[in-house]
């Protein structure tokens, strides 16, 4: 139990698809040509929030997007309707196929064996996977978000768990958008409409032990006479 802005809650961290084939050289994305720089820029964030989580007992979750090889659950199989770019992304090539190097969780954030995969199949972590059932039984009723990208599948999860009862907290400097535009919209929509925006520096002072909470509270009236 922690106090976060003067509530007291029982947190957990859900880190969204921070996967090779979403954000490495060699991926899917970058074969496809789009744009990944904005997701490896964050990963250095995600990892440190994770270690704060760690070190504060901060049950984390994982997601993994995936598709199977016989792409029986690509989205063009359910969906007639699809925006253009998806869809020709999905025909070229199908992106993070189970058991593959593409749909592995990247190196620097690599899960320890007492962290919790959700493998899921759609962009909300809650559609059709374990993750409510978990959460239930370590009690968890706060969810502090990360990952990419903002705008998709880390904006979907987070409505799915504030709709499932959660309060839900965005950590801003530990997520990315591949749009900046989107990026923006997303944090203001949660801010307006579903919980907390924090940055990391704002949560590590409600995670810290005390001890660690007086240092860092010493270290940043340093910062700021410096």
């Amino acid at each position: 139990m922690v106090i976060i802005r003067g509530h007291k809650v029982n947190p957990a961290l859900v880190v969204i698809d921070v996967q090779n084939g979403f954000v490495s050289k060699g991926g899917s994305y970058d074969l496809l040509g789009m744009e990944t720089g904005h997701y490896q820029q964050v990963i250095p964030k995600i990892a440190r929030l994770i270690t704060l989580c760690r070190e504060a007992g901060v049950p984390i979750f994982y997601t993994q997007a995936v598709r199977e090889k016989s792409g029986i659950d690509l989205l063009t199989r359910s969906h007639k309707i699809l925006p253009k770019s998806r869809e020709e992304r999905i025909r070229k090539r199908p992106i993070c196929v189970r058991d593959t190097w593409d749909a592995a969780i990247v190196d620097a954030i690599k899960p320890a064996p007492e962290d919790h995969i959700v493998v899921k199949r759609r962009d909300s972590a809650f559609h059709d996977t374990e993750i409510g059932v978990w959460l239930k039984s370590l009690d968890v009723d706060t969810l502090l978000f990360c990952g990419i990208d903002t705008s998709i599948c880390v904006e979907t999860s987070l409505r799915d768990a504030f709709n499932n009862g959660y309060d839900v907290i965005l950590v801003s400097d530990a997520t990315a958008s591949g749009n900046r535009k989107h990026f923006e919209s997303t944090l203001e929509i949660v801010k307006d409409y579903y919980g907390f925006v924090m940055d990391i520096d704002e949560l590590s002072r409600s995670l810290l032990p005390a001890p660690q909470k007086q240092v860092q509270q010493k270290n940043d009236k340093q910062s700021i006479k410096g």
